[in-house]
């Protein structure tokens, strides 16, 4: 019989349509330069022989000032008589490919992407070489979709601000609340997104939302007027180190401010952020960009400027380069005839967003003989990226409490499990938000029943479980089952974009139904918490009845079967939390409004995140247990480094009574400390196991520094009753420093104390002064 996909059975124009459903990509009209275009190959801005400044400059002396200004603009105009394409700048990627932004689109052989774990998720694996490992997936994924026509290459992802309180809701999107994790997670995941091939882009991502932007919606104040209050201190030591970490190492090819002022100017108009900081000392190879419609924000809803033309030469005269929005193509033109900005201003951002183009190769002719000319549909959602969206979610998922141990379980012992709670068959609700459409999703309940038969009920219909109308058929499914596995928590309802929180606790009554669940389960009740921020869940913590707590934030597209595997033991759990999680009293009395980190004891202000807070906690940063057992053991370690510091013939070189030194005043280079710590793996699982190593500064220091700072992190593979050695390399400058109360980054001198788990190791810090300058 005759395959019905035989050539006999086909019309020719299905068979075409076939080919070109595995070969999409190969055939996408050139975005500028299309070598049939006798008008335009020749000129010196399509000759891939030449330097990119000098195409940049040719192509820029040949747009007239009308077409400049339609430039400025996510939704960047078509100029047909140079062979260019219209362009829209905005696609986001946050743990996926998204259509979120209008530059990105599903549909036709392109119906979906993998949907990767929620940022806040994967954070918890601190595994750099995993971010990394995601950035390259998803920016496969996009160059296929872009050589498809479906997507865009300007990527306005990864959010790498802080996680500063925890009824953000937005915290779900960042890295967490630690400055050095946030930044690795910047640098890895933007290398894997842009590829390492020199100043070539495989596609250009943007740290965002510079800075101190953590507030969307709350008690009626929002991001679009909020001033930031935030000294120089907190600016230096928490809320610029990940995006200087994104610029510096990661070389991200766009940053994007903010909505939101900082000391009283508009992070879009300020000089000082956008081409001072960035620009100049990070030395962005770039460009800049606002959040949509900023520049529009601080006119009309902060009146920062007394007409729209001042808002646009403001912008761009302090860096911004493309509007997401049409304030500056509409206002540009009228701001140059007044004289508030020049041509040259103007010259000078489309220099940077159109260098950018041509390091994607947007302007060398066809598509299909580029490096990633080949990708098509056949390269999205492949079973390779699908099974890393599984591996992503195991690594991130946090075991919290494993009392007796209960966990494992067993798909002998526990043949049936109730599986309650009002995520436990939920698919859209763990791929969080700033995202797309996932290749297939596994629910909680789909992944629990691959090992065991289930007994399903709600026993709340949402999240906000309003009432106890189910409760009764949830207690009958929990009595009746070898074990119990309530998935309860949080979704985009309650902890969103524009939707903070009001408090900590469980919505509605969704305790209460843990509560008595627990006490009905005639076997192990084991809790799964999804959510993005921190929920405080003290009651089940301290309860016997409760035998296990899982945190899975949101887990992506697969996050069902990786929750299956971590509860029947398939993997062995190895996430840590990236944020503290605290009771609902820490928010007693504290705004979130109130940007200061450090606390003000004087005012009852406890202080902010693990690094500067002190009090109760439901569980700390960088908690997680696993179902092995691991040891440390310091192999090796210096005792004393030394600090070559240059002499100043006029006033003190260290300062602070001699106990710290100026960064700029010491000889840093390559100086670190190297840790050689023997992992031991004292269990009977093979098991991944998260090294952190804090450091705390000499005591003396006062104010201006924290309790502890992490200062590096490995994840190691380690079997069951095995040893491995891990190298660890502590940079002094930048890592043993803290920050003074002017925003001064000095190394303290004396004792700084090396925890890394349960094993303490001093290092003395001293100076060493070289020649005398002139200060």
């Amino acid at each position: 019989m005759a395959s019905i996909f035989s050539p006999s059975t086909v019309p020719v124009f299905l068979l075409l349509v076939l080919v070109l459903l595995g070969r999409l990509g190969e055939a996408r009209d050139p975005f500028a330069c299309d070598p049939n275009d006798r008008a335009t190959k020749n000129l010196p801005f399509c000759k891939v022989s030449l330097p990119i400044r000098v195409r940049v400059k040719d192509l820029i002396g040949r747009l007239t000032l009308q077409e400049k200004v339609t430039l400025l603009v996510n939704n960047a105009a078509a100029v047909p008589r140079l062979g260019i394409k219209g362009y829209e700048w905005w696609s986001e990627a946050l743990h996926g490919v998204s259509n979120v932004g209008p530059g990105t689109k599903f549909g036709g052989p392109f119906p979906a992407a993998t949907s990767f774990p929620q940022v806040i998720t994967t954070a918890a694996s601190f595994n750099a070489s995993l971010w990394e490992e995601i950035g390259r997936v998803v920016s496969d994924e996009a160059r296929a979709m872009y050589n498809g026509g479906m997507a865009g290459l300007t990527y306005w992802s990864p959010n790498v601000n802080i996680f500063r309180d925890p009824r953000w809701g937005r915290g779900q999107e960042t890295p967490g609340e630690d400055p050095i994790l946030a930044g690795t997670y910047a640098a890895s995941y933007v290398r894997g997104l842009q590829g390492t091939n020199g100043n070539r882009l495989k596609v250009a991502a943007s740290c965002k939302h510079f800075t101190a932007y953590d507030l969307d919606n709350w008690n009626g104040i929002d991001r679009f007027h909020f001033n930031a209050q935030v000294s120089k201190q907190d600016i230096e030591d928490t809320f610029d180190v990940p995006f200087r970490m994104c610029v510096k190492e990661g070389k991200v090819a766009s940053v994007m401010c903010s909505y939101n002022q900082v000391n009283g100017v508009p992070t879009c108009a300020d000089p000082n952020l956008l081409k001072g900081r960035v620009r100049g000392q990070w030395r962005l190879n770039g460009y800049i960009v606002s959040d949509c419609d900023s520049v529009g924000v601080f006119y009309t809803n902060q009146h920062y400027t007394s007409t729209p033309e001042e808002a646009a030469a403001d912008a761009i005269k302090a860096g911004l380069d493309l509007d997401c929005g049409p304030f500056l193509a509409v206002h540009t033109e009228k701001a140059l005839e007044k004289g508030l900005v020049t041509e040259g201003d103007v010259n000078g951002a489309l220099a940077n967003t159109i260098t950018v183009q041509m390091r994607l190769g947007m302007f060398d002719g066809e598509a299909s003989a580029q490096p990633y000319g080949k990708l098509g549909a056949r390269d999205v959602c492949t079973a390779a990226h699908k099974e890393l969206a599984v591996e992503a979610a195991r690594q991130g998922i946090v075991l919290l409490k494993n009392r007796g141990p209960s966990l494992p379980l067993s798909p002998r012992r526990h043949q049936t499990v109730a599986v309650i709670g009002p995520n436990s068959n939920v698919t859209v609700t763990m791929i969080g938000n700033y995202a797309g459409i996932g290749c297939e999703y596994t629910s909680p309940l789909q992944g629990i029943g691959r090992y065991a038969k289930t007994i399903h009920e709600l026993g709340c219909t949402n999240v906000a479980c309003s009432n106890d109308k189910q409760f009764g058929s949830a207690l009958n499914a929990a009595r009746q089952a070898d074990a119990t596995v309530l998935v309860i928590g949080l979704d985009q309802s309650i902890e969103a974009e524009t939707v903070d929180r009001v408090g900590l606790l469980l919505p509605g009554h969704q305790q209460e139904l843990v509560s008595k669940v627990a006490a009905a389960s005639r076997g192990p009740t084991i809790l799964v918490l999804m959510s993005g921020g921190p929920v405080d869940v003290t009651f089940a913590k301290n309860d016997p009845k409760i035998a296990g707590i899982l945190w899975a934030g949101y887990p992506g597209q697969a996050g069902g079967a990786a929750i299956a595997d971590i509860l029947f033991g398939a993997a062995n759990p190895g996430g840590k939390l990236p944020m503290t999680w605290y009771p609902e009293e820490y928010l007693k009395s504290l705004a979130m409004t109130d940007m200061a980190m450090r606390p003000r004891r004087s005012k009852g202000y406890p202080g902010r995140t693990y690094r500067f807070y002190n009090g109760p906690v439901v569980y700390p940063f960088g908690y997680g247990l696993s179902y092995s057992h691991f040891l440390h053991t310091l192999a090796s370690a210096p005792k004393t480094v030394s600090v070559p510091v240059h002499g100043h013939r006029h006033g003190n070189t260290t300062n602070i009574s001699n106990k710290a030194i100026r960064v700029t005043h010491a000889r840093c280079g390559k100086l670190s400390v190297s840790l050689h710590i023997d992992v031991k793996n004292v269990g009977s699982k093979d098991g991944s196991h998260t090294l952190l190593v804090f450091s705390a500064p000499p005591a003396g220091n006062g104010h201006w520094a924290p309790h502890k700072q992490l200062v590096a992190f490995e994840k190691v593979r380690v079997p069951a009753k095995s040893q491995q050695r891990v190298k660890i390399n502590i940079h002094v400058c930048k890592l043993l420093s803290v920050v003074d109360r002017s925003g001064t980054r000095r190394i303290p001198m004396g004792v700084h104390n090396l925890h890394i788990g349960d094993v303490k190791h001093s290092l003395s810090v001293q100076a060493e002064t070289l020649g005398i300058i002139k200060s």
